[in-house]
């Protein structure tokens, strides 16, 4: 979390939403997605291509250490206690230096100097060059020996290889490299030609032995050949992977579970709002920046998804667009049904824009896996695929970009199955935004299939039987898409007060978050009496979602249900300061409130 919070504050983006989830198997190999949203003219599109023969290859940045060398294949490797050593350096991140650098990359490329751009992520200087190279169908020739750097005694393998951060590799248009050297000096930026492209198709890199530009006496340059490799046995023509799978069957998963009689489902919903894993985020988002360049919309804990402003110039005119952000990621429904499981991910960060008015527009994600050596988990991996495809395909949402991490296991224990995903929706109008706090005086209805009680991988059940099991949950896609198109055309109309969909601690929770958001209580009538029949309230099932309006706008919101096909139950009123649920559940806002609010406690300290 400080870590976020340093480097997103002082770089001047703001943070505003985001998932936090707690599990044993993220001790060892605790995981951390970071997803970025940028905004750039359609014309203005710069590619990763080492275009152009001759062309100069310019780095551009900060200098090169030994920080983050085997980065890359550290992520390709189960940790054990003999290993640990064996751990690289962290990359040492520098905001300050991030901002130069992309403050000089913008004027460089409205300069028109470039032919392509890429960064320099993982493998360092290697990926980035190898992979512009192969995207142009040209090879690349690099001098080590002009690589600016922070460490002495580097030599090829870790100048290739470090993942030092803040830096760029450019190719600069014939003749204008020096208007590149003229806007990195004005950024204080190092800058130097390392390389030129050719026509080879190899990855060609030479280096001095044993120069050293950082020492007291340096030795006369003598650059000679330390790699010489066919840039296509590096890229498209590279190794690729045909693990051995073995589904894991539900019956080597878990028992169907029903779970244990509740006697006090007041004591029950406290618990469950108090959890580490549905508790407040405050501790965490409150110590970043969400609301710098004035954008921001929805702060977080406002609304299913995150809503911001934008402001996109077309020549002399300035439009503000309206998006929203969601990740989500349930490891839990993962490990019981991998295919449904990431399905559902899909499903549910698609439906929290949905659920603030948004039509999901494009999809990244981020496949954190254990060690694809193990058949289950391979298995596990291809089913997550296939599931995030098919949502994808129901819902209509591009996947446009991901990665994947694979190898999270520390003394043979792994991280649960965790395809991360990241939406970005837009919305029409500012107009169309909801939020998933309850307002006074408003009728409540329950959008979706109804629950038919299954607890398999719930936040409830795993409470109590501390392990992920029961009978996987599934989704219907048809019924979800049905109800995604309902409640975006719902926001349009402008007929809801609030919406907030059943995920996580199921509908009883969703109904406490949406009354936490205000302090304005409700009363529910769902049919549930009590014993077994309460699992009704804590079922994750998807699909389903809660809204309110004024009782004027009721037939205007049955309608438009009816016409999409999506089920809508009347379930009561908004108001007061208790949350009541037929006869079992019957608190005050402040009484959950005081539990939520202390949910981290245990592990970050009270304060």
């Amino acid at each position: 979390v400080s870590g976020i919070a340093h480097y997103g504050n002082c770089f001047g983006v703001p943070t505003v939403g985001g998932e936090c989830a707690f599990e044993d198997g993220y001790s060892g190999n605790p995981l951390v997605n970071v997803f970025a949203l940028g905004v750039f003219r359609t014309d203005e599109i710069f590619y990763a291509r080492a275009r152009g023969l001759g062309n100069p290859v310019i780095y551009v940045g900060a200098k090169t250490g030994r920080d983050g060398i085997h980065g890359a294949s550290m992520a390709s490797a189960e940790f054990s206690e003999d290993s640990m050593q064996k751990r690289p350096n962290v990359q040492v991140g520098d905001p300050f230096m991030e901002k130069l650098l992309l403050e000089a990359c913008l004027e460089i490329f409205a300069s028109g100097a470039l032919a392509g751009v890429q960064d320099m992520g993982a493998a360092g200087l290697t990926s980035s060059s190898v992979e512009m190279a192969s995207r142009a169908g040209n090879g690349i020739e690099l001098d080590l020996d002009q690589i600016p750097r922070r460490t002495t005694k580097l030599t090829p393998y870790e100048m290739l290889l470090s993942e030092s951060q803040e830096r760029m590799l450019m190719v600069a248009k014939p003749g204008r490299e020096q208007e590149v050297f003229d806007l990195c000096k004005k950024w204080d930026l190092d800058v130097a030609i390392i390389g030129r492209v050719t026509d080879t198709g190899r990855f060609v890199c030479k280096a001095t032995p044993g120069y050293d530009p950082l020492a007291p006496e340096v030795i006369p340059r003598d650059a000679r050949v330390a790699v010489d490799i066919p840039i296509p046995m590096l890229v498209e023509d590279a190794p690729k992977y045909d693990r051995p799978q073995r589904a894991v069957k539900p019956d080597a998963i878990a028992n169907a579970v029903i779970g244990p009689t509740v006697t006090d489902a007041n004591a029950e919903l406290l618990a469950l709002v108090g959890s580490p894993n549905l508790g407040s985020r405050q501790w965490i988002w409150r110590q970043y920046d969400h609301v710098v360049r004035d954008g921001t919309v929805y702060r977080p804990g406002a609304a299913d998804a995150a809503v911001i402003r934008v402001f996109c110039e077309d020549g002399a005119t300035t439009y503000e667009k309206y998006l929203a952000l969601s990740v989500d990621c349930n490891g839990r429904h993962v490990q019981l049904d991998p295919h449904m499981g990431a399905a559902m991910a899909v499903a549910e960060c698609s439906r929290n824009l949905a659920c603030v008015g948004a039509e999901s527009l494009g999809l990244t994600d981020c496949l954190n896996f254990g060690s694809p050596e193990k058949p289950e988990t391979m298995w596990r991996f291809s089913q997550s695929v296939d599931g995030i495809r098919d949502a994808c395909n129901a819902l209509g949402i591009p996947v446009v970009s991901g990665n994947v991490s694979l190898y999270n296991e520390t003394d043979g224990q792994s991280i649960l199955p965790t395809p991360t995903v990241a939406i970005v929706g837009q919305l029409q109008a500012l107009e169309d935004r909801v939020s998933l706090a309850f307002a006074a005086d408003k009728e409540l209805a329950l959008l979706g299939v109804p629950a038919r009680g299954a607890l398999g991988a719930s936040e409830w059940l795993t409470s109590k039987v501390d392990e992920v099991t029961g009978e996987p949950v599934g989704i219907d896609l048809v019924a979800e898409a049905k109800l995604q198109k309902a409640l975006i055309e719902l926001a349009r109309a402008r007929v809801l007060s609030s919406a907030h969909d059943v995920s996580d601690g199921g509908i009883a929770v969703c109904l406490a978050e949406s009354a936490l958001a205000s302090g304005v209580g409700c009363h529910v009538t769902l049919g549930v009496s009590g014993g077994r029949d309460l699992a009704k309230l804590w079922s994750e099932e998807p699909s389903r979602a809660v809204v309110s309006y004024a009782k004027e706008q009721a037939a205007a919101v049955r309608a438009i249900c009816e016409r999409h096909g999506v089920p809508l139950r009347a379930i009561g009123t908004t108001g007061g300061e208790w949350v009541r649920i037929d006869s079992v559940v019957d608190l005050p806002v402040f009484e959950l409130a005081n539990a939520h609010m202390r949910a981290l406690e245990s592990i970050v300290g009270a304060g």
